[in-house]
């Protein structure tokens, strides 16, 4: 039988003279499409492992309380057939953190049957280890009493109950799970929620190369080319040794400098000196940023510092009701420049209207993008000509949101105000209906750092050949 791509790795270095490790970065997060010529020059340079990140929590709750993927399943097809072909070709490890966009189970569960349809429509023979990330509440429980459990990014005191009340709740693993599964012998490691730099720094870590370095070229990697000038998601090239790595895109476009890599270095950090992980933390204070040509970077002088224990991020999401949305435009300039007092007063007459015979059972919001949508609008700011309006509400049920929406549209629509020109209608549809349904609303109820004495039972690895 042939030899699994990881121990084939770890035994050509524990063989052969020491030399540098060569990782691909092959996509920003795999199921938004990685681009071909890119991918293929990386190919020919022979790495040693192929990485990529597939999810974080940037597209908010909603993936992580749903168990939906926020990627198109055709495009993830393509993608996970690429990048296992590549990998298979070569024989190297392919790594994939955080499946499926959140890393739960649903979510791991849909990405597994996708790599192992592929493998069957491919005829490929592998060994596929798979690293669960969904915590045990029970375990979670234990350190909300322990009181070893704090807030991140002034998130509450976690509660026993909202630990259960999370329709998933999953951990950041970190390096000791990638470890697990390299050291069991597997050709595809697909993991569920995951630390982005685990899945490019664990092999260097084993094979002993400086771990603050490994660290630091992981948290540049994960995101391919995005660190050049321009910006893309091509497929990147790391070349770690023992005192410095460099980066080149495969893209002949993208350059490395010493200037944009440094930049990206800052990108999720709340501490633009400071790379933290479970098991410790990447030091960049006497981090150097050299020019090797003009496409290529070299970076040393990262340190890494270990944690006095070891700690694990936690995530989870709850259901807060049932959203509908109203979609409308507004051009006339008397509305625009009062629209702060009309919005409040069509939510009163509505609220008078749909609380006749229920309590207020609902929330609503708007947004004014234009003015307010994003940001709040500077004081003296010009009115812009025209602005979008998106009513949101979150109700109980699906028939209580679109009907608090629908009633709105019709009051926001005909409701008087000063100056008022024409009773024919104060806003703009898109299109029609322009009330939409939009299914369960969900929110960040975990956001934490967990310590526990239990942390060798959380992220479970099982191996299956296919």
């Amino acid at each position: 039988m042939t030899q699994p791509a990881t121990q084939r790795i770890l035994q050509s270095f524990a063989r052969g003279p020491r030399r540098p490790l060569r990782i691909l970065g092959a996509s920003g997060q795999l199921g938004y499409g990685i681009p071909t010529p890119a991918f293929e020059v990386g190919l020919a340079r022979e790495p040693d492992l192929i990485g990529c990140d597939m999810g974080s929590i940037d597209p908010g709750p909603y993936y992580l309380g749903s168990g939906n993927l926020a990627t198109a399943p055709g495009q993830t097809r393509r993608d996970l057939r690429k990048v296992m072909a590549g990998a298979l070709r070569l024989r190297v490890p392919l790594v994939i953190g955080t499946a499926g966009s959140a890393g739960a189970k649903p979510h791991l569960d849909k990405t597994l049957a996708l790599v192992r349809q592929i493998g069957r429509e491919e005829g490929w023979h592998f060994r596929l280890g798979v690293l669960a990330g969904d915590v045990d509440p029970h375990i979670v429980r234990e350190a909300v009493r322990a009181g070893t459990v704090t807030g991140i990014d002034g998130m509450p005191e976690l509660t026993e109950d909202e630990v259960l009340a999370s329709t998933h709740l999953v951990g950041q693993m970190g390096m000791d799970a990638f470890r697990r599964a390299f050291e069991a012998g597997v050709d595809i490691v697909i993991a569920g929620r995951a630390c982005d730099t685990a899945i490019f720094s664990t092999l260097p870590a084993m094979l002993g190369f400086p771990l603050g370095l490994a660290v630091h070229m992981a948290k540049i990697i994960e995101c391919a080319s995005l660190c050049c000038l321009p910006g893309g998601r091509d497929t990147i090239l790391a070349t770690l040794g023992d005192e410095s790595f460099e980066l080149e895109s495969m893209a002949p476009q993208r350059l490395a400098t010493p200037l944009s890599v440094a930049a990206h270095s800052l990108y999720e950090q709340a501490d633009p000196y400071s790379i933290v992980e479970p098991e410790g933390r990447a030091d960049l204070r006497e981090a150097r940023y050299e020019a090797v040509d003009e496409r290529r970077t070299r970076v040393s002088g990262a340190r890494w510092v270990a944690a006095p224990e070891r700690s694990v991020k936690l995530e989870g999401a709850r259901i807060v009701g049932e959203r509908a949305v109203l979609l409308a435009g507004a051009a006339d300039p008397r509305f625009i420049a009062q629209h702060r007092e009309i919005l409040p007063a069509v939510a009163k007459v509505v609220r008078g209207l749909v609380c006749e015979e229920a309590l207020e059972d609902y929330s609503l919001r708007w947004r004014v993008y234009g003015i307010d949508g994003v940001t709040d609008a500077q004081p003296g700011a010009p009115s812009p000509a025209e602005v979008f309006l998106l009513i949101e509400c979150i109700a109980p049920t699906p028939a209580r949101a679109e009907e608090v929406v629908r009633t709105f549209k019709q009051y926001l629509l005909h409701f008087g105000y000063a100056g008022r020109l024409s009773t024919g209608g104060n806003i703009a549809f898109p299109f029609t209906p322009p009330e939409l349904t939009m299914g369960t609303a969900y929110r960040f109820n975990v956001y934490h750092i967990m310590h526990t004495p239990r942390f060798d039972e959380l992220f479970p690895l099982t191996v299956e050949e296919l």
